[in-house]
């Protein structure tokens, strides 16, 4: 499902969380602008992991799809402001070991001209 591309919409974050459910990297990528970063929840700065150009945001998504091959983002809710959206979820998955994951997360969107120039992950920290 393409949703229209002119600005940030609820449709278009919908359309991605598709696209992310699908496991489809070419229609994900699809939404994202050359000049896109990711920051992903882990990583060695405050921030986590900060992923910069189209190529290597696909990359890192590639490893999330990787590492969780049935990763599902679900419960979800998205809302815009202006170019600025936010997309709530729980992401359900099993890692490659066979531990199960059930986290709420939230991704803050920018767009620039209908994509993607922005995405910012952030997950709950779950005390096993």
């Amino acid at each position: 499902m393409m949703a229209d591309r002119a600005g940030a919409s609820v449709e278009t974050l919908k359309a991605i969380a598709d696209a992310f459910n699908a496991h489809d990297l070419d229609a994900i990528m699809e939404f994202f602008a050359e000049d896109c970063s990711l920051d992903m929840p882990r990583g060695p700065e405050p921030w986590g992991r900060r992923l910069t150009g189209k190529a290597a945001v696909r990359e890192g998504l590639a490893t999330r799809f990787k590492g969780l091959p049935d990763v599902h983002y679900g419960d979800d809710r998205h809302w815009v402001s202006g170019d600025l959206g936010v997309s709530e979820w729980l992401l359900t998955g099993t890692t490659l070991d066979g531990r199960q994951v059930r986290v709420r997360g939230c991704d803050h969107w920018e767009f620039r001209d209908g994509k993607v120039v922005r995405k910012d992950s952030y997950w709950k920290i779950v005390d096993t």
